[in-house]
């Protein structure tokens, strides 16, 4: 997985909070995510449907 096209969240700050990138993969069948802090230790993988899942349900909360 290349480096470029990384997203951050939204709820990014520049006071040094938690942040979190993701990006979809080539063949876009997936979405990659990763710590900003620890981008070194690589990134978890979900396929888009799911992805698609976890934020529709974090966005009813």
């Amino acid at each position: 997985m290349m480096s470029e096209g990384w997203r951050k969240s939204g709820y990014s700050n520049g006071e040094g909070g938690d942040r979190v990138e993701t990006r979809l993969t080539r063949e876009r069948s997936r979405v990659a995510m990763r710590d900003t802090r620890n981008r070194e230790l690589g990134h978890l993988s979900l396929p888009a449907g799911e992805w698609a899942a976890f934020l529709g349900t974090i966005h009813e909360r």
